[in-house]
């Protein structure tokens, strides 16, 4: 019965930390660059390869950053609070389309909307890994600085809107 005991043990403290890790949500997860300068890039545009777009072009704005994929289902699911998100804060969106082919995201907004402003073209999805990205959709609010406020993993909803981004978009635009 001893040798059953230490790994019995060790199972026991591994399910304990597997039942904290289902308890986790991935959207609260703490980001490294909340509070640091938006990583920089020059990227085309998606519906234009020879317009280019970098962080840069915000300066002085309140922008959300959307990264997204034709091949994301969840990216799809967010596109009313996106398209919500636009009319209500009156901010400029901008896309990231990462991983993607430039007919796929350009065929994948003709069908299912455009939210956004414009969006950049990371076929590579080396600017993504810049920005921490570890999966699509994730979303993140810019100050006037350029600086990132805010992380959001996972698709976006109309409670999202509500009770995050319409608050600190509010709060960043001075109003």
């Amino acid at each position: 019965m001893k040798r059953f005991a230490l790994p019995l043990g060790i199972f026991l403290i591994l399910l304990v930390f597997l039942g904290i890790g289902l308890r986790l949500k991935p959207q609260e997860i703490p980001s490294p660059f909340i509070g640091k300068p938006a990583p920089a890039f020059t990227l085309t545009q998606l519906h234009d390869a020879q317009k280019s777009f970098s962080p840069k072009d915000m300066l002085g704005k309140v922008w959300v950053l959307n990264v997204w994929a034709s091949w994301c289902a969840p990216c799809r699911a967010e596109l009313p609070a996106l398209m919500a998100l636009t009319k209500e804060a009156a901010i400029p969106i901008v896309g990231l389309n990462y991983t993607d082919t430039r007919l796929a995201g350009n065929k994948w907004l003709a069908s299912f909307g455009n939210p956004y402003q414009l969006s950049a073209f990371d076929s590579d999805g080396k600017v993504g890994i810049d920005y921490g990205v570890y999966g699509v959709p994730e979303t993140f609010v810019i100050d006037k600085s350029g600086f990132i406020r805010l992380k959001h993993a996972g698709p976006v909803t109309e409670d999202d809107i509500k009770d995050k981004f319409l608050p600190l978009l509010k709060e960043l635009s001075g109003g």
